[in-house]
């Protein structure tokens, strides 16, 4: 892998024990990939600049060479070899960019440790100042800027703007007083690089931003000074690096730096307190209540009740369906914590945009049974999977029954002449049950497929070597999807508990439904609470409001009304009890497991973010 694995080139990486002069002041770190053309000629121009300011000695040139497949290593070898003052690291693997640069400064003799990009972007004139304002003790960090306003330089617009936009980002986001982050031009005390190091997460592109701004908030000296710079190559922007790897770089840590601060244990229970609470309160937000608290007054509270109790014994359901998903992925976890972790995540989705709470149950398998976040993420995925399928196939048998029965006819009309929530809801149902079917099918196929169709997919939107990474991470995902999708035995028994937790689902709206006393025939009363609350959780699926408030009862309201001889007051009056009560279940169950388990919303939330904890599993993907 790296110079600490034995794949090191040059002399030995350890610094006490290969005899290095301890006159070594200066290490100048090159990183490297597939730079063959131009890798001899910026060494030669680095030492020869070196050897204009340092005395014979002091100094050292590594190349940091990164994975390269072309005649990068060779040369380096050739270089090295003929020059005691070059070293070459090597990795067989991508390391990404903060990644070699860490591995050869932490094998570096220097005391003042130095990189530039090897095209030679900056002017080498300014080498002298970069080092000197180290060495000096002016600085402990010093960094080139192409930003100043007495040197800004001239950058095409198609790389101007987004630095620009990034650099604006960081100040603003991480509060860093610099203009520039992304100049590759810096130097670093080893005192200050030793310091940082282990708090820096990312080792890619992102890796020098935050050493700059984790540097500032340690309180170390960080000085930026102007640079000639001129643009070499064709730098574009790419999807994949510059919104999901800097982008995400720079909410994780602004999430570590100015929120997690102010978090503690107590706060966080609190918080995920009063998130569950408000949660509930957001529901007189979407409906309006007047209209149907008559009819729910009158409702039989015997059935409510026992509507309540079904829905409880589907929880232990769903955690012996995680159970077997995880057992799929070769992860044997006890019952009870799998559904509290159920629990949480489900409540969390009642609290947070965007169905943030699937993020939560991936951080609470991780954290307390070190369950990779791949592997978390992929085992939620199948649980959707696994739902939204059946769900589409429940709705679909029942609409065959009204179909045989003459009645799709009558329920089209009062689709397509129903406004507001209600239409929006059984369209949204329509497309996320084909987007169901369809990723099923997906799945089958791909994993008959030797194509590797993930990587294809993000290398059509992006050539950064990033993209190594995001195609190894998705990759893991869908491989962990097709084990748990892909044999007969685990879609069998998956796929038998999904119809039961589901059906324990329908139930409870049935009995809630019963206790308005509807006076509908016992079939017609299954058949309708099957297709209306499995077309009212296919419309909540998009995360349009929180925990599907609104869309649920909007679907379930329009087709108890275009099913059945009922009026609508008493239909959305069953439809919010039975939300409501689904809801009041989730949320005390999810706030016991977060007692009993300890774990916050909140800090649930923030240790999602955690890219590091997710990128050490990634050498399991080359």
């Amino acid at each position: 892998m790296g110079p600490s694995d034995g794949a090191a080139r040059g002399p030995p990486a350890d610094r006490a024990s290969d005899g290095a002069a301890p006159s070594i002041a200066v290490s100048v770190v090159l990183p490297a990939y597939n730079e063959a053309s131009t890798i001899e000629s910026t060494v030669e121009t680095t030492i020869g600049t070196l050897d204009a300011f340092l005395e014979s000695g002091t100094f050292e040139v590594i190349v940091a060479e990164d994975g390269c497949d072309d005649r990068t290593p060779e040369i380096a070898d050739r270089l090295a070899a003929a020059d005691d003052r070059v070293r070459h690291f090597h990795s067989d693997e991508r390391l990404g960019r903060g990644g070699a640069l860490e591995h050869a400064f932490e094998a570096a003799h220097g005391d003042v440790l130095v990189y530039f990009d090897t095209d030679l972007a900056t002017d080498m004139r300014h080498l002298e100042e970069l080092v000197e304002r180290v060495r000096s003790g002016e600085a402990d960090v010093a960094t080139g800027s192409r930003w100043m306003p007495e040197n800004v330089a001239d950058r095409p617009a198609k790389r101007g703007v987004p630095s620009r936009v990034y650099n604006g980002l960081v100040r603003t986001f991480l509060r860093s007083d610099l203009r520039d982050h992304q100049c590759g031009f810096k130097a670093f005390s080893r005192e200050a690089f030793e310091t940082l190091a282990d708090e820096v997460e990312d080792d890619h592109w992102f890796w020098d931003t935050e050493m700059l701004v984790r540097a500032q908030r340690a309180g170390y000296e960080v000085t930026e000074f102007p640079v000639d710079w001129t643009p070499k190559g064709d730098t574009k922007v790419d999807l994949v690096r510059d919104v999901l790897g800097m982008g995400s770089q720079i909410l994780r840590t602004w999430w570590q730096l100015s929120v997690r601060p102010r978090l503690s244990q107590r706060v966080g229970l609190a918080a995920g307190a009063v998130l569950a609470v408000l949660a509930l309160v957001l529901m007189t937000q979407y409906l309006d209540f007047g209209t149907v608290l008559t009819e729910m007054r009158d409702a039989d509270p015997a059935l409510v009740g026992a509507a309540a109790l079904v829905y409880v014994l589907s929880w232990p359901l769903r955690g012996f369906r995680y159970q077997d998903i995880l057992t799929e992925l070769g992860y044997r976890e006890q019952l009870s914590f799998l559904t509290g972790a159920v629990f949480i995540s489900q409540t969390g989705n009642l609290v947070f945009p965007a169905r943030a709470g699937d993020l939560i149950r991936a951080y609470v398998v991780k954290a307390r049974r070190g369950i990779p976040y791949p592997s978390g993420f992929a085992s939620l995925a199948a649980e959707r999977v696994f739902d939204l399928l059946t769900i589409a196939s429940m709705a679909g048998v029942v609409l065959l029954g009204y179909t045989a029965t003459g009645q799709t006819a009558e329920l089209a009309r009062t689709v397509v002449g129903a406004e507001g929530a209600g239409r929006v809801a059984v369209v949204v149902a329509m497309g996320v049950g084909l987007v169901a079917i369809a990723a099923v099918i997906g799945i089958a196929l791909s994993a008959r497929s030797d194509r590797d169709v993930v990587t294809a997919l993000v290398y059509r939107v992006s050539t950064d070597s990033y993209a190594d990474f995001v195609a190894g991470v998705i990759g893991r995902f869908v491989g962990d999807l097709q084990t748990v999708a892909g044999t007969r035995r685990g879609f069998a028994r998956v796929g038998a508990t999904s119809v039961l937790v589901w059906t324990l689902d329908v139930v409870t709206a049935l009995l809630v439904l019963a206790a308005f006393s509807p006076g509908l025939p016992v079939v017609e009363l299954i058949a309708v609470s099957f297709f209306a609350v499995s077309v009212g959780n296919l419309a909540k699926v998009l995360p349009l409001s929180p925990g599907g408030v609104g869309l649920y009862e909007g679907a379930f309201t329009l087709l108890v009304v275009g099913l059945t001889p009922l009026g609508a007051e008493l239909a959305l009056g069953a439809a919010v009890l039975d939300h409501a009560v689904k809801n009041i279940v989730t949320v005390i169950g999810g706030y016991a497991s977060m007692l009993g388990l300890n774990v916050s919303l909140t800090t649930a939330v923030e240790e999602t973010r955690d890219v590091r904890e997710a990128r050490e599993e990634a050498p399991e993907l080359d």
